[in-house]
């Protein structure tokens, strides 16, 4: 093949993952906008599209991670929240598909499983450390058991979908 058509090819390919990161974000945002509220802020679906992001592209997930649950950090009205929302979603995205992308794992159950449980241990980490910066203790652990929700509903909805999206080619 010549330089050229692999130049051509390459942009190709970086144009798909730069507009599939795009739509990702959005349906993060769509994710975390389906939310039930809690004593500290809301318990939402947007985990589950992260996960399923970071099956389909990887660690390119950090981008449709980040923006998309940072937004939604930002129309709910929690403004203290969008930059460790950013960093936490995002370093979740990532490390899921790290793991994801590993030769032989993305097709094992026991791979999707831990790559999901390793990316919510992230979140409830996370948010359990700014919380207990901002906060202080008390609230920090009250939020420990709506994460963990989360994190289960999570991992139950987007293992399953991993297997469509990968097999649809998506």
């Amino acid at each position: 093949m010549s330089e050229s058509k692999e130049t051509g090819k390459k942009r190709k390919n970086s144009l798909r993952l730069v507009a599939a990161c795009g739509i990702m974000a959005a349906f993060v945002f769509l994710g975390t906008q389906l939310r039930i509220p809690t004593s500290i802020g809301y318990i939402n679906l947007g985990d589950a599209v992260i996960l399923a992001a970071s099956y389909v592209i990887g660690p390119f997930a950090f981008f449709p991670a980040a923006i998309g649950s940072a937004l939604s950090d930002l129309i709910a009205g929690y403004p203290v929240y969008i930059v460790p929302t950013f960093v936490i979603k995002g370093s979740m995205g990532v490390v899921a598909g790290f793991i994801m992308r590993h030769p032989h794992h993305d097709t094992k159950l026991p791979m999707r499983i831990a790559a999901g449980i390793v990316a919510e241990i992230i979140m409830v980490s996370g948010y359990f450390a700014f919380e207990y910066f901002i906060y202080g203790s008390a609230p920090a652990v009250a939020s420990v058991p709506f994460n963990l929700i989360q994190a289960g509903v999570a991992l139950a909805i987007a293992v399953p979908c991993s297997y469509f999206l990968r097999n649809a080619r998506v």
